[in-house]
């Protein structure tokens, strides 16, 4: 008879913990614990042993409303700050030397000012030739100027001083001629930084062949990255707030601009990337998709809870877990909102007092 009133002392007292969604009791049938101790149940709910429970790390607490600033999810990509990155281009084209530090490779530091490699121009065989007898005429020109300027310096005092100036002035023209033609010949260009930076691409090597206009390095500040956002509302810029950048904590957006025209139907956003601890390097690349949850002026009201407590179920449903026993663990499908790269409000679905996973409920949801 004793035996009998402690069982049953226990069930009300499991019935009594086991809350629904919206706060009703639920059925307790089917929670017992199985002999193999993890193991989903036939009506979708999972039984967690306590030592499992302490195994996998789950950890829970009660859903309140509250009232959170309303978010908007926006595509956006990883841009260069235009002030501080800049591409290096060849200006005639040619065959690759190295320069004097030799090539820059991807990730190498550079500063402004500093030559990244030599462009050895070639011209066509019919234009070198034509060069090459140009320049050994102004050759031959150039010695007869200089005999002719030496003749005369042996009979300064009975020949006219302007002649004299105008053979010298004649000598002068021919040499700067050959100069300028030799020079032409075999002419070479150096690729300089035009800012200081990290080389973000390099796609060069030693004896290519490029042509004018050709990229051959793009060179960026890692420490100053811009965001571009997207978006086909064009009052949306002024609602804004504050912005993160989801599944990369760490990252603060601060809204620079906005676009006053369409561009392939959307307005361009422009945001500035700084890290939340300014030691630390932004973990983005150049021309990475990402998406950015920017807060808006408005607010909703919901229960907030971490972003990984939200998994999704065999119907590939969003759903969390509810803990309505000291073993079980229910699905519920809800509707939520992302807030910023960690945490989300749930909008329906939720009761109040429900005791919902916080932790680990990825791993509840892999339970068979």
């Amino acid at each position: 008879m004793k035996r009998s009133l402690i069982m049953s002392a226990l069930l009300v007292a499991t019935l009594a913990q086991a809350h629904g969604p919206d706060g009703d009791h639920q059925d307790s049938s089917g929670a017992t614990p199985s002999a193999a101790g993890l193991s989903r149940l036939p009506d979708g709910s999972v039984n967690v042993p306590m030592l499992a429970q302490r195994r996998l790390a789950i950890r829970t607490e009660i859903a309140l409303v509250s009232d959170a600033t309303a978010t908007v999810e926006l595509p956006a990509k990883v841009i260069a700050d235009p002030n501080a990155s800049g591409l290096v281009q060849t200006i005639v084209g040619g065959k690759v030397e190295a320069g004097p530090q030799g090539l820059p490779f991807a990730g190498k530091a550079v500063r402004r000012g500093e030559v990244l490699a030599v462009v050895a121009h070639h011209a066509e065989p019919l234009a070198l030739s034509s060069q090459r007898a140009q320049l050994a005429e102004l050759q031959g020109a150039k010695e007869i100027a200089q005999k002719r300027v030496e003749r005369l310096k042996g009979l300064e005092g009975t020949v006219p001083r302007k002649e004299m100036e105008a053979a010298q002035t004649e000598l002068a023209s021919l040499k700067a001629r050959e100069r300028a033609i030799g020079a032409g010949i075999a002419a070479k260009e150096s690729v300089i930084a035009p800012v200081s930076g990290v080389i973000a691409r390099a796609n060069v090597v030693l004896g290519q062949v490029v042509e004018s206009r050709d990229v051959l390095f793009e060179i960026t500040d890692p420490a100053r990255i811009m965001v571009e956002a997207t978006t086909s509302e064009p009052a949306l810029a002024a609602n804004l707030g504050s912005a993160a950048i989801k599944s990369t904590p760490g990252v603060r957006l601060d809204l620079v601009g906005a676009g006053r025209s369409l561009r392939d139907g959307v307005l361009p956003l422009t945001f500035k990337a700084t890290p939340i601890d300014g030691a630390q390097p932004l973990a983005l690349a150049i021309g990475q998709p990402i998406t950015v949850i920017a807060n808006t002026k408005q607010s909703v009201k919901g229960y907030v809870l971490p972003a990984q407590a939200i998994t999704r179920n065999p119907a590939n449903e969003m759903v969390v877990w509810i803990k309505s026993g000291a073993e079980r663990y229910i699905p519920q499908p809800v509707q939520y909102q992302i807030l910023d790269a960690n945490r989300i409000v749930v909008t329906k679905g939720l009761g109040e007092d429900n005791r919902v996973v916080v932790q680990g409920a990825a791993l509840i949801a892999q339970i068979r």
